[in-house]
């Protein structure tokens, strides 16, 4: 492996927020015997909890620890006291929790110049696939030492840019994280749209633009707010002619996110594997095909699913129409879209009553009738991340 020069004199660590952390912040005039004995009565296994809680604390100290044994800055963060300029203030973000602490951290970070490195807090919970390898998180002394000797090399995963394109697109997003903690915050989003240079609002009579001040990293998600109503989009790949779609949300992901949400969506299971080869089967007995091989099954739905991951640097996207109903509902002298497909760039405009725009499955923008959503790649919006492989 290349050495690679990592040069940091400033670190930011965000922290998960346990749910132990989580139960105190939502009941903050309570005792700790108090908290103890609410949770119990509520069925909550108290020891366990806490036993978690002390898992991650013990993490995050040894994150913090093994920075400043390389005389490094430090400053300690969570979701609640994360806040505008704590980025900006660091030369690199470390995360001491799973891969939602990872998106959180990498959503705050607006280019392509300040590092990312994670540790899974409790690998035992988590798979944490954006952190280093599990064995990191029970070596961090290692990894860190690691890191400012050379041993990794760069990885820069692809984001997206999306630009909102009409009417009332400047109003503030809602931190579904923060909602979920029943503490709505969006001065954060307010202060970053400020400072970016390519935040804009052209006004052209009522229509204006925006850049989001958040790039995904996984995926971006457009949809009606309650699942259960029909999303109606209009999409263009490419530049190509605008198709009009009904399903049940449209999810565009990069790279990085191919093995996430749009490859669950996506996937073929070994149940649909085999009613597919048994269609097959009916249509040309003349194969040789053995339905009851097990290996037969599992190899067609490995060479199916694999082919729906591809590189966190490859500058392209993938798309999933979620629950397509038949293009034959709104025909289309232009043709018609596939439920799912790779694109360099998307334009989605919203026919939507009450939907919205899901960046990374944390921040929310509304995304109503009228609304178009530019998605589009840009390598200065790329993160950087490092790649460490365990000895």
């Amino acid at each position: 492996m290349r050495r690679q020069a990592f040069e940091c004199s400033k670190a930011l660590i965000v922290s998960k927020l346990s749910r132990y952390e989580f139960e105190r912040f939502r009941q903050p005039s309570l005792s700790a015997a108090q908290l103890e004995k609410e949770l119990r009565r509520r069925g909550s296994d108290y020891e366990l909890l806490l036993h978690h809680h002390h898992v991650h604390k013990s993490c995050e100290a040894a994150v913090d620890a093994a920075l400043k044994a390389r005389n490094v800055q430090t400053r300690v963060v969570n979701r609640l006291t994360l806040k505008e300029g704590s980025v900006e203030w660091a030369d690199g973000v470390f995360t001491a929790g799973g891969d939602g602490t990872f998106l959180l951290a990498a959503s705050r970070v607006p280019d392509n110049r300040t590092p990312v490195i994670g540790f899974n807090s409790d690998p035992t919970r988590s798979e944490g696939f954006l952190c280093l390898p599990s064995h990191f998180s029970r070596n961090i002394s290692e990894a860190v030492e690691r890191l400012f000797a050379g041993h990794f090399h760069w990885t820069f995963r692809t984001r997206v840019r999306i630009t909102l394109v009409g009417s009332d697109v400047f109003q503030p997003p809602i931190e579904l994280h923060d909602q979920q903690l029943l503490h709505p915050e969006f001065r954060f989003f307010d202060c970053l749209q400020e400072q970016l240079p390519s935040a804009k609002s052209d006004k052209r009579s009522d229509e204006q633009k925006r850049v989001l001040p958040v790039l995904a990293l996984n995926e971006v998600f457009m949809g009606e707010r309650l699942s259960a109503r029909v999303s109606y989009h209009e999409v263009r790949l490419n530049g190509g002619a605008r198709v009009k779609v009904k399903s049940s949300g449209v999810c565009v992901s990069t790279g990085t996110g191919s093995t996430s949400w749009a490859h669950s969506i996506g996937r073929l299971s070994s149940d649909g594997a085999h009613e597919l080869l048994r269609a097959l089967l009916a249509e040309r007995p003349d194969l040789d095909l053995d339905l009851d091989d097990q290996n037969l099954l599992q190899n067609v739905t490995n060479r199916y699913n694999n082919a729906l991951v591809f590189g966190p640097e490859e500058s392209r996207l993938t798309y999933v129409i979620r629950d397509m109903i038949s293009g034959g509902v709104w025909p289309s002298p232009r043709g018609v879209i596939s439920p799912r497909g790779f694109a360099h760039h998307l334009e989605v405009k919203s026919r939507c009553g009450d939907a919205a725009l899901v960046v990374d499955g944390g921040v929310s923008f509304d995304f109503n009738d009228g609304t178009v959503a530019l998605l589009e790649l840009h390598p200065d919006d790329a993160l950087r991340t490092v790649t460490l492989a365990p000895p």
